[in-house]
């Protein structure tokens, strides 16, 4: 499927042209554009997980229903060429690019998804209405793309909660597979959003992989939850945090004892990072 000529993926502009793909197994990572080496690993999981005989199709589209008053849908960095380029290094066979009109022909949809209860808190404080515009447009996109997989970074591990609920309440036949979180040499997390960050911010974000660290280390000595969240917290002190949290691996409330996952969002400057990690509670 791949554009023999130039070694690119194949573009794709309307729903017909991918409807019309052939009938292969399919991957398929959806992303805004601004392509980094996180959403690289997500296509090169994509490949393993296909093979050659199948094909990886990456969306771009950066979706207006998930941008809330005051953020930055205006200025989300949108470069197809560069995406273009980045996606033929991991042998992307296809890229769907649809128009706002394609997608929303008729503008802002009348219905949409709403996120139930693991779309409370956390994320959905800071950016309300946020969950159901993904929602929304990763269920129309997988409507569109029919994959037998769907691959999602773990970075924005709430979303990948709430897209796995919605494929399971739905009964989609897709298997929703969370891939680890790509980071930086000092740990930070990739994302789209660090460009944004001055080069004090950017150097001052490492703490965030430190708290993570910290939470692991008091979770594997036996600390409960308040231990965990209180080693996390200290290097953390210097910044703005939004939340900090521990719940179960399912968003639910945090165990005494057992598997759990910490969740960090905080403020440098006007951007706003994520991380998260997983723990253990009470058990040494």
């Amino acid at each position: 499927m791949t554009n023999t000529a130039t070694g690119h993926p194949r573009v794709l502009r309307t729903i017909a042209d991918v409807r019309a793909l052939p009938p292969r197994p399919r991957a398929v990572v959806m992303t805004m554009g601004a392509l980094h080496e996180g959403h690289l690993s997500l296509m090169r999981a994509a490949r393993e997980l296909v093979g050659a005989q199948g094909d990886v199709l990456v969306t771009i589209f950066v979706n207006p229903l998930q941008f809330g008053a005051g953020e930055d849908f205006d200025r989300y960095p949108r470069q197809l060429q560069a995406d273009l380029d980045a996606c033929a290094t991991v042998g992307v066979d296809a890229v769907f690019a649809p128009s706002g009109a394609q997608m929303y022909p008729a503008g802002a949809p009348q219905t949409r998804v709403e996120s139930g209860a693991a779309g409370l808190g956390l994320e959905a404080d800071s950016r309300p209405g946020h969950f159901s515009g993904m929602l929304t447009v990763v269920l129309k996109l997988l409507a569109i793309t029919a994959p037998d997989v769907a691959l999602f970074g773990e970075k924005d591990y709430q979303q990948l909660v709430l897209i796995r609920t919605m494929v399971a309440d739905f009964n989609l036949p897709i298997d929703v597979v969370g891939v680890a979180t790509d980071r930086e040499p000092d740990g930070v997390a990739r994302s789209s959003r660090n460009v944004y960050l001055s080069a004090d911010d950017r150097q001052r974000a490492a703490a965030i992989p430190r708290a993570l660290a910290a939470a692991r280390k008091a979770g594997a000595t036996g600390a409960d939850a308040t231990g965990i969240l209180d080693a996390a917290g200290a290097e953390l002190a210097e910044l703005d945090i939004d939340y900090l949290a521990l719940r179960a691996p399912d968003l639910g409330p945090a165990p005494n004892r057992g598997e759990a996952r910490l969740l960090v969002a905080v403020r440098l400057g006007s951007t706003r990072l994520l991380d998260n990690c997983a723990v253990t509670v009470g058990t040494p």
